[in-house]
């Protein structure tokens, strides 16, 4: 999971999160890595549209965004 996060910071990448908020319901960002924390990243959260803090502790997935193939 560090190598996603550190690639999304060094190069200014989206990547994609599935992540359990505070009422325990999962849910899917597009992200890029700010800062890298020691419990925490801090990163632009595409879907709220600002800087958001997520605890390293509720991301349970990270990958790459699919690209759709044009028709």
């Amino acid at each position: 999971m560090n190598s996603w996060f550190l690639r999304s910071k060094d190069q200014k990448m989206k990547i994609m999160i599935f992540y359990m908020d505070r009422n325990n319901r999962v849910t899917q960002r597009i992200i890029r890595v700010v800062e890298i924390k020691e419990d925490s990243i801090v990163a632009f959260c595409f879907f709220r549209k600002k800087v958001r803090t997520f605890k390293l502790s509720n991301i349970l997935s990270v990958g790459a965004i699919r690209r759709r193939a044009g028709a």
